[in-house]
Protein backbone atom coordinates (compact mmCIF):
# COMPACT_ATOMS: atom_id res chain seq x y z
CA UNK A 1 0.00 0.00 0.00
CA UNK A 2 1.11 3.53 -0.80
CA UNK A 3 -0.20 6.99 0.04
CA UNK A 4 -0.68 10.07 -2.12
CA UNK A 5 0.34 13.44 -0.63
CA UNK A 6 -3.24 14.01 0.58
CA UNK A 7 -3.18 10.70 2.45
CA UNK A 8 -5.18 8.70 -0.10
CA UNK A 9 -4.35 5.00 0.27
CA UNK A 10 -3.77 3.13 -2.97
CA UNK A 11 -2.30 -0.06 -4.41
CA UNK A 12 -0.73 -0.61 -7.79
CA UNK A 13 -1.01 -3.82 -9.78
CA UNK A 14 0.00 -5.21 -13.12
CA UNK A 15 2.51 -4.07 -15.71
CA UNK A 16 4.62 -0.94 -15.03
CA UNK A 17 4.67 1.40 -18.00
CA UNK A 18 1.58 -0.19 -19.57
CA UNK A 19 -1.59 1.83 -20.26
CA UNK A 20 -2.87 3.23 -16.94
CA UNK A 21 -6.21 2.18 -15.45
CA UNK A 22 -7.72 3.71 -12.29
CA UNK A 23 -10.35 1.83 -10.26
CA UNK A 24 -12.94 3.71 -8.15
CA UNK A 25 -15.07 1.69 -5.71
CA UNK A 26 -18.62 2.38 -4.55
CA UNK A 27 -20.19 3.84 -1.43
CA UNK A 28 -19.34 2.10 1.82
CA UNK A 29 -16.78 -0.22 0.24
CA UNK A 30 -13.03 0.12 -0.30
CA UNK A 31 -10.34 -0.71 -2.83
CA UNK A 32 -10.49 -4.42 -1.88
CA UNK A 33 -13.72 -4.73 -3.88
CA UNK A 34 -11.52 -4.85 -6.98
CA UNK A 35 -9.93 -8.15 -5.92
CA UNK A 36 -12.28 -9.87 -8.37
CA UNK A 37 -11.15 -7.73 -11.32
CA UNK A 38 -7.46 -6.93 -10.94
CA UNK A 39 -6.25 -10.44 -11.92
CA UNK A 40 -7.97 -10.01 -15.29
CA UNK A 41 -6.34 -6.62 -15.97
CA UNK A 42 -2.85 -6.93 -14.52
CA UNK A 43 -1.24 -8.52 -17.58
CA UNK A 44 -0.96 -5.57 -19.92
CA UNK A 45 -2.22 -2.67 -17.80
CA UNK A 46 -0.82 -0.50 -15.01
CA UNK A 47 -3.73 -0.67 -12.56
CA UNK A 48 -4.30 1.52 -9.49
CA UNK A 49 -7.05 0.93 -6.93
CA UNK A 50 -7.53 3.52 -4.19
CA UNK A 51 -9.78 4.23 -1.22
CA UNK A 52 -12.13 7.17 -1.54
CA UNK A 53 -11.99 9.78 1.21
CA UNK A 54 -13.82 8.47 4.25
CA UNK A 55 -13.36 4.84 3.21
CA UNK A 56 -10.83 2.11 3.88
CA UNK A 57 -7.44 3.52 4.83
CA UNK A 58 -7.87 6.97 3.30
CA UNK A 59 -8.49 10.02 5.51
CA UNK A 60 -11.81 11.75 6.08
CA UNK A 61 -12.97 14.11 3.33
CA UNK A 62 -10.99 17.38 3.58
CA UNK A 63 -14.09 19.36 2.58
CA UNK A 64 -17.81 18.75 2.16
CA UNK A 65 -18.16 15.55 0.11
CA UNK A 66 -19.11 16.13 -3.52
CA UNK A 67 -18.43 14.60 -6.91
CA UNK A 68 -16.02 17.45 -7.59
CA UNK A 69 -14.07 16.72 -4.40
CA UNK A 70 -13.72 13.07 -5.37
CA UNK A 71 -12.78 14.07 -8.92
CA UNK A 72 -9.90 16.09 -7.50
CA UNK A 73 -8.91 13.05 -5.44
CA UNK A 74 -8.67 11.01 -8.65
CA UNK A 75 -6.43 13.69 -10.19
CA UNK A 76 -4.21 13.52 -7.11
CA UNK A 77 -3.88 9.75 -7.48
CA UNK A 78 -2.82 10.14 -11.12
CA UNK A 79 -0.28 12.78 -10.12
CA UNK A 80 1.09 10.60 -7.33
CA UNK A 81 1.54 7.70 -9.76
CA UNK A 82 3.12 9.88 -12.46
CA UNK A 83 0.23 9.23 -14.85
CA UNK A 84 -0.83 11.96 -17.26
CA UNK A 85 -3.87 10.09 -18.65
CA UNK A 86 -5.81 6.97 -17.75
CA UNK A 87 -8.89 4.91 -18.41
CA UNK A 88 -11.15 5.22 -15.37
CA UNK A 89 -13.33 2.33 -14.16
CA UNK A 90 -15.96 3.25 -11.60
CA UNK A 91 -18.49 1.12 -9.75
CA UNK A 92 -21.77 2.66 -8.50
CA UNK A 93 -20.77 5.96 -6.81
CA UNK A 94 -17.40 5.42 -8.49
CA UNK A 95 -19.17 5.47 -11.84
CA UNK A 96 -20.59 8.88 -10.99
CA UNK A 97 -17.14 10.10 -9.95
CA UNK A 98 -15.48 8.93 -13.15
CA UNK A 99 -18.08 10.82 -15.21
CA UNK A 100 -17.41 13.95 -13.15
CA UNK A 101 -13.66 13.44 -13.68
CA UNK A 102 -14.12 13.10 -17.45
CA UNK A 103 -16.00 16.41 -17.46
CA UNK A 104 -13.39 18.10 -15.27
CA UNK A 105 -10.29 16.56 -16.86
CA UNK A 106 -11.09 15.46 -20.43
CA UNK A 107 -7.45 15.58 -21.49
CA UNK A 108 -6.54 13.12 -18.71
CA UNK A 109 -9.31 10.62 -19.49
CA UNK A 110 -8.67 7.94 -22.15
CA UNK A 111 -11.95 6.13 -21.65
CA UNK A 112 -14.57 5.21 -19.06
CA UNK A 113 -16.01 1.94 -17.80
CA UNK A 114 -19.14 2.61 -15.73
CA UNK A 115 -20.38 -0.33 -13.69
CA UNK A 116 -23.85 -0.49 -12.08
CA UNK A 117 -24.12 3.25 -11.73
CA UNK A 118 -27.18 5.51 -11.61
CA UNK A 119 -28.62 8.02 -14.01
CA UNK A 120 -31.58 10.30 -13.33
CA UNK A 121 -34.06 8.52 -11.01
CA UNK A 122 -37.83 8.46 -10.92
CA UNK A 123 -39.49 10.41 -8.12
CA UNK A 124 -40.20 7.23 -6.17
CA UNK A 125 -36.63 5.96 -6.56
CA UNK A 126 -35.21 9.30 -5.45
CA UNK A 127 -37.48 9.32 -2.41
CA UNK A 128 -36.36 5.79 -1.54
CA UNK A 129 -32.64 6.60 -1.63
CA UNK A 130 -33.16 9.79 0.38
CA UNK A 131 -34.95 7.69 3.00
CA UNK A 132 -31.91 5.41 3.19
CA UNK A 133 -29.65 8.44 3.62
CA UNK A 134 -31.82 9.56 6.55
CA UNK A 135 -31.70 6.06 8.07
CA UNK A 136 -27.91 6.01 7.82
CA UNK A 137 -27.64 9.49 9.36
CA UNK A 138 -29.88 8.51 12.25
CA UNK A 139 -28.73 4.95 12.96
CA UNK A 140 -25.41 4.41 11.17
CA UNK A 141 -24.42 2.00 8.37
CA UNK A 142 -25.98 -0.96 10.20
CA UNK A 143 -29.41 0.51 9.49
CA UNK A 144 -29.12 -0.11 5.75
CA UNK A 145 -26.57 -2.89 5.27
CA UNK A 146 -28.88 -5.92 5.25
CA UNK A 147 -31.23 -4.35 2.72
CA UNK A 148 -28.17 -3.40 0.68
CA UNK A 149 -26.94 -6.99 0.56
CA UNK A 150 -30.35 -8.06 -0.72
CA UNK A 151 -30.20 -5.43 -3.48
CA UNK A 152 -26.59 -6.18 -4.33
CA UNK A 153 -26.61 -9.99 -4.65
CA UNK A 154 -29.13 -12.50 -5.96
CA UNK A 155 -30.95 -14.57 -3.35
CA UNK A 156 -29.36 -17.90 -4.34
CA UNK A 157 -25.88 -16.41 -4.33
CA UNK A 158 -26.37 -14.91 -0.87
CA UNK A 159 -27.52 -18.27 0.47
CA UNK A 160 -24.48 -20.09 -0.94
CA UNK A 161 -21.81 -17.49 -0.14
CA UNK A 162 -22.11 -16.56 3.50
CA UNK A 163 -18.41 -15.75 3.82
CA UNK A 164 -18.61 -13.15 1.07
CA UNK A 165 -21.73 -11.67 2.66
CA UNK A 166 -19.83 -11.40 5.95
CA UNK A 167 -16.90 -9.74 4.18
CA UNK A 168 -19.01 -7.12 2.43
CA UNK A 169 -21.03 -6.54 5.60
CA UNK A 170 -17.80 -5.87 7.53
CA UNK A 171 -16.68 -3.39 4.89
CA UNK A 172 -19.90 -1.41 5.18
CA UNK A 173 -20.05 -1.53 8.98
CA UNK A 174 -16.46 -0.25 9.21
CA UNK A 175 -17.56 3.15 7.90
CA UNK A 176 -17.62 6.12 10.25
CA UNK A 177 -21.26 6.73 11.14
CA UNK A 178 -20.84 10.50 10.91
CA UNK A 179 -19.03 10.55 7.56
CA UNK A 180 -20.93 7.76 5.81
CA UNK A 181 -24.27 9.59 5.39
CA UNK A 182 -22.56 12.71 4.06
CA UNK A 183 -21.08 10.64 1.23
CA UNK A 184 -24.32 8.69 0.80
CA UNK A 185 -25.97 12.04 0.03
CA UNK A 186 -23.54 12.54 -2.86
CA UNK A 187 -24.83 9.29 -4.35
CA UNK A 188 -28.39 10.54 -3.87
CA UNK A 189 -28.01 14.16 -4.97
CA UNK A 190 -25.11 14.27 -7.42
CA UNK A 191 -26.86 12.94 -10.50
CA UNK A 192 -27.92 16.21 -12.11
CA UNK A 193 -24.39 17.51 -12.49
CA UNK A 194 -23.35 14.51 -14.64
CA UNK A 195 -26.54 14.02 -16.69
CA UNK A 196 -26.44 15.35 -20.27
CA UNK A 197 -23.03 17.05 -19.93
CA UNK A 198 -22.37 20.03 -22.19
CA UNK A 199 -20.28 19.64 -24.18
CA UNK A 200 -21.03 15.90 -24.39
CA UNK A 201 -18.28 13.45 -23.57
CA UNK A 202 -16.53 12.28 -26.74
CA UNK A 203 -14.34 9.53 -25.29
CA UNK A 204 -15.08 5.77 -25.49
CA UNK A 205 -17.50 4.62 -22.77
CA UNK A 206 -18.63 1.15 -21.75
CA UNK A 207 -21.55 1.00 -19.30
CA UNK A 208 -22.57 -2.31 -17.70
CA UNK A 209 -25.33 -3.30 -15.31
CA UNK A 210 -27.38 -6.34 -14.37
CA UNK A 211 -30.99 -6.79 -15.39
CA UNK A 212 -31.83 -7.30 -11.69
CA UNK A 213 -29.98 -4.20 -10.46
CA UNK A 214 -33.19 -2.41 -9.65
CA UNK A 215 -31.57 0.81 -8.44
CA UNK A 216 -29.15 1.12 -11.37
CA UNK A 217 -30.94 -0.84 -14.05
CA UNK A 218 -30.89 -1.21 -17.82
CA UNK A 219 -32.82 1.99 -18.55
CA UNK A 220 -30.26 4.00 -16.61
CA UNK A 221 -27.34 2.29 -18.30
CA UNK A 222 -28.77 2.98 -21.75
CA UNK A 223 -29.36 6.60 -20.71
CA UNK A 224 -25.73 6.91 -19.61
CA UNK A 225 -24.43 5.87 -23.04
CA UNK A 226 -27.00 8.10 -24.77
CA UNK A 227 -25.26 11.04 -23.06
CA UNK A 228 -21.95 10.36 -24.84
CA UNK A 229 -20.88 10.22 -28.46
CA UNK A 230 -19.04 6.90 -28.31
CA UNK A 231 -20.83 4.71 -25.81
CA UNK A 232 -21.96 1.11 -25.59
CA UNK A 233 -24.21 -0.56 -23.04
CA UNK A 234 -24.11 -4.15 -21.82
CA UNK A 235 -26.88 -5.71 -19.71
CA UNK A 236 -25.97 -8.88 -17.82
CA UNK A 237 -28.78 -11.36 -17.28
CA UNK A 238 -29.61 -12.66 -13.82
CA UNK A 239 -27.25 -10.34 -11.92
CA UNK A 240 -27.72 -7.50 -9.46
CA UNK A 241 -25.61 -4.61 -8.21
CA UNK A 242 -22.44 -6.50 -7.20
CA UNK A 243 -22.09 -8.41 -10.45
CA UNK A 244 -18.34 -7.81 -10.36
CA UNK A 245 -18.15 -10.05 -7.26
CA UNK A 246 -20.99 -12.48 -7.98
CA UNK A 247 -19.87 -13.33 -11.53
CA UNK A 248 -16.46 -11.78 -12.19
CA UNK A 249 -16.02 -13.43 -15.58
CA UNK A 250 -19.24 -11.87 -16.89
CA UNK A 251 -17.87 -8.41 -16.08
CA UNK A 252 -14.15 -8.87 -16.61
CA UNK A 253 -14.37 -10.32 -20.11
CA UNK A 254 -16.18 -7.34 -21.64
CA UNK A 255 -14.12 -4.85 -19.64
CA UNK A 256 -10.83 -6.39 -20.79
CA UNK A 257 -12.04 -6.51 -24.40
CA UNK A 258 -13.03 -2.84 -24.22
CA UNK A 259 -9.66 -1.82 -22.79
CA UNK A 260 -7.78 -3.81 -25.41
CA UNK A 261 -9.86 -2.28 -28.20
CA UNK A 262 -9.46 1.36 -27.19
CA UNK A 263 -5.75 0.98 -26.54
CA UNK A 264 -5.10 -0.73 -29.86
CA UNK A 265 -7.00 1.89 -31.86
Amino acid sequence: MMHAPDGTAYERFGTPGAPPVILIHGLGLNRAVWQWMTPALGDGYDVVAFDLYGHGQSPAPPARPSLSLFSRQVAGVLDSCGMTRATIIGFSLGGMICRRFAQDQPARTRGLVILNSPHRRTGDAQAAILKRVEQAARDGPQATVEAALARWFTEDFRARNGEMMDLVRRWVLANDRDIYPTIYRVLADGIEEIVAPRPPLTLPVLAITGDEDYGNGPEMTHAIVDDVEDGEALILRGLRHMALAEDPAAVNGPVRAFLDRIHQS
